[in-house]
Order: C-alpha cells, then structure tokens, then sequence
C-alpha cells in the first residue's frame, strides 16, 4: 500500500490544527458552511458529470492508494524474452505467452502479431487503445481539478451570504453579537473551501495524474517492444532501446543479465 496522500493530508490537517490551537477549534466549526462548501462542491461535482464517471470514485481512490503497479523496467525484460523466443522459434511461439499474460493490452498485442496483422494495424489498434485509456484517465483527474475549483467558489458564496445576512442584520440598538456571528460564517466559508481544494482535491489529482502516467509510459513501451518483435529486431538492441524511454536514475541494467542474454542469442 501507498499511504503517502492519506499520510500528506492527515499531516496537513494536523498541522493547521495545531497552528489554529485545540483551545480554538470550535470557533471553526459551523454548520452552515459546511452544508455551502461540501454540499455545494458535491452536488455541482455530481451535476457536470456522468453517473459512469462518479461510479468509478471508489476504483481510483484504491489507484491513490495502492503502489506503483506499473515497472517499466519488467516490461522491457519481457519484451526482450519475448523478442528472442520469436527470433529462435518464430512469432508463433508467442501466443502460449500471449495467453498466458495478465496484462489485456500486452495481450492483445502479442495476439496481433502472432495472427499475422500487418504492422501499420497493430500500431493503429495499440495507439487507438492507448488514447482511450488516456482519455479516461484525464477524465478522473479533470474531476479532482474541477472539485479544487468549486470548492474555493462555494466558499466564495459562503461568504457573500454571511455578508449578505451580516448587513441585513444590522441593528445598532441590538450590539455587534449578530454581525459576529455572520461575520464567521462568512470566514469560515473561505476557510473550508480552500482546505478542501488543497489538501484533499488538488493531492488526490496530482497522485492520480502520477499514477496514468507511470501507466502510460509502459503502454508506449508496449506498442514499441511489439512493433520491434515483429520487425525481428536484435533482442538485446530492442532493450537498448526500450530503456531509452526511461530517465538515467531508472535505468537498472544489469551486465551479467545482459551478457547471458547475448550468450542465448549466438
């Protein structure tokens, strides 16, 4: 498990905490702005988008919380595996690995090749593939940034009608307690609809857009290692290449499995 935005936000809300002082803490609690600021963001988050978007919540917030599950440096020795058993056997010999692959896209494409699918069709289905995932990768993210967005405008309204009914109430003869009282709603609106979109939307969004990345660049490693397969690269130059996709500090080669890879192919 990756509890590195469960442990930010705790740590977040802790801190803002111990710098409002436990002694305080009730001067920050109103329910009116709580209604205005999680129940407004809720429901203009509900209104814009579809009810399959909203089912997928409870899927994307275990992605935040599990690990990386994408290793690209696993793939790329996959692929090179993949690339010497078709150079001794043929591309024929992929397809007991093909089915036995967990992966439905790295799947799909080994089945591609080994039907005999021209190579201008595999690399269209593959980046047609590719796109939709993007697309609805960027659609759950959009949906946190829009939740950062609404949450400080609904503070906003909150603070507009604390004001509203501050001035509406104003009634010397009756002392300041009322326009305290507004005042604070109005206050507090701003207060909860900037820490919602700081330490729970924009974290969310941010680990999410990580996540579809790491993912992402797997799956062009994919469409890559695939194509070269098929055009009977050198194994132990399709490795090189792959990594070439990688930053330096990523780059985990080991020589000796390099060496023994280049044994097998002589």
């Amino acid at each position: 498990m990756d509890f590195t935005t469960i442990v930010g936000i705790v740590a977040g809300v802790a801190l803002v905490t111990i710098g409002i002082g436990f002694g305080n803490l009730g001067n920050f609690f109103e329910i009116g702005s709580v209604f205005i600021v999680f129940g407004g963001t809720f429901a203009a988050l509900v209104a814009s988008y579809p009810v399959r978007v909203l089912k997928q919540l409870p899927k994307q917030f275990k992605i935040v919380m599990r690990k990386n599950q994408y290793n690209p440096m696993e793939y790329i020795d996959q692929l090179q595996e993949f690339a010497l058993i078709a150079r001794k056997n043929g591309l024929l010999a992929l397809e007991d690995k093909a089915n036995e692959m967990k992966d439905p896209f790295f799947k799909e494409g080994l089945m591609l090749i080994v039907d005999a699918t021209g190579p201008e069709k595999v690399k269209e289905i593959l980046e047609n593939d590719l796109g939709y995932i993007e697309e609805r990768h960027n659609e759950i993210i959009e949906f946190y940034e829009k939740g950062a967005s609404y949450a400080p405008a609904f503070g906003m309204i909150g603070t507009l009608i604390g004001l509203v009914n501050m001035l509406m109430s104003m009634n010397l003869e009756e002392g300041a307690g009322n326009l305290s009282s507004n005042m604070g709603t109005a206050l507090i609106t701003t207060f909860y609809g900037t820490m919602l979109a700081n330490l729970v939307f924009l974290p969310l969004a941010k680990k999410l857009q990580a996540r579809s990345d790491e993912e992402l660049l797997c799956r062009r490693i994919i469409i890559d290692g695939i194509l070269a397969i098929q055009a009977g690269e050198n194994p132990t130059f399709l490795r090189e290449t792959l990594v070439s996709f990688l930053p330096h500090y990523e780059r985990k080669i080991k020589g000796k499995k390099n060496a023994e890879q280049t044994e097998k192919e002589k």
